[in-house]
């Protein structure tokens, strides 16, 4: 029995996804008990749709974490993107041509946050919370601080069902895991975001190109930022300077929660999507049990600082067993 209990210790301590999902689970049976239509597959639907957009954006916050950089502008990176597709829809752009644009414009804005951070040898969190103002700014002076409304226009992304269950959007946010996983497991990049992330000097003393590293960590983020632009506005029909704001905080909270360190060097894509998941099972739950928005605020704030402890005594305990 003993030994039982240190395997199960241990395979918890080794991958804290699956302490995630037994959180979900339980959150889901509470929530199914109080209200019996949260397992409805309307409800279901609803859930994996929401969590689509946040799910691209904590690829590109993933990928930044683990290589011990931050950019906590994506929200405003996003307001502008899409901002820019809306506008250009609304002026007859083919709808496709304009949403390349708008990525487009997502990792251009990406890339010179990562591009200042090397060049001024400062911190990417401070350059991106710069850049917070530079961008909502931007789409502010542009769209005069209107509504850019869509609909009809970019609809397919957004109200597409598979078997009308499966949210289309779903399928591109499990595209947009797979291909970070595939770069994190199976490339030389990916080797090197774990290197950086460990140890920056022993990364350059070893021959990889930090500088240029980085900068190719930040215009992927810039890729997964835009691409979530795309799906938002698709879903939702209208963009504004402020869409996006907050998510920068919900993205860095889900890779925290799956059991990246903010210090970096360590981190995966299932433990993201295992984060990103909770977010969205909580906020859903909390939803369907009708607790007042101000206190989903304090449970929702609770739930990062919680996670952010089981991930520090997840690290102690590893060191206390190699010591």
């Amino acid at each position: 029995m003993t030994e039982l209990g240190a395997t199960i210790r241990k395979k918890l301590l080794a991958n804290q996804w699956s302490f995630l999902l037994i959180v979900v689970v339980i959150l889901s049976m509470i929530a199914g008990t109080i209200n019996s239509r949260y397992f409805w597959i309307g409800n279901i639907s609803n859930l994996l749709g929401q969590i689509s957009v946040l799910s691209l954006v904590a690829c590109g916050a993933t990928i930044l974490i683990i290589s011990g950089n931050f950019d906590i502008s994506v929200g405003a990176n996003i307001g502008l993107s899409s901002v820019v597709m809306a506008m250009l829809m609304r002026n007859g752009v083919f709808p496709p041509l304009a949403a390349l644009v708008g990525v487009l414009i997502a990792i251009i804005c990406a890339s010179l946050i990562g591009a200042s951070s090397i060049l001024f040898q400062a911190p990417s969190f401070i350059i991106s919370l710069a850049a917070i103002g530079v961008f909502q700014g931007i789409a502010l002076f542009i769209t005069q601080g209107t509504i850019q409304t869509i609909y009809g226009q970019f609809e397919t992304l957004g109200g597409m069902k598979l078997f009308n269950v499966l949210p289309l959007l779903f399928i591109i946010a499990l595209l947009g895991y797979g291909v970070m996983h595939f770069i994190l497991t199976r490339t030389q990049l990916g080797r090197c975001v774990y290197a950086i992330g460990n140890n920056q000097r022993a990364a350059y003393l070893a021959g990889i190109n930090v500088n240029r590293r980085k900068l190719i960590f930040f215009a992927l983020n810039g890729l997964f930022v835009g691409c979530a632009a795309m799906l938002l506005l698709s879903r939702v029909g209208a963009a504004q300077p402020s869409t996006g704001t907050g998510i920068e905080l919900q993205a860095i909270g889900s890779v925290v929660i799956g059991g990246a360190p903010m210090s970096g060097g360590k981190g995966d894509v299932v433990g993201t999507f295992c984060g990103v998941l909770l977010w969205g099972v909580i906020g859903n739950a909390l939803n369907m049990m009708r607790v007042n928005p101000y206190i989903q605020d304090v449970i929702i704030g609770l739930l990062i600082i919680f996670a952010v402890a089981v991930s520090s005594l997840r690290l102690r305990a590893e060191k206390t067993m190699m010591e």
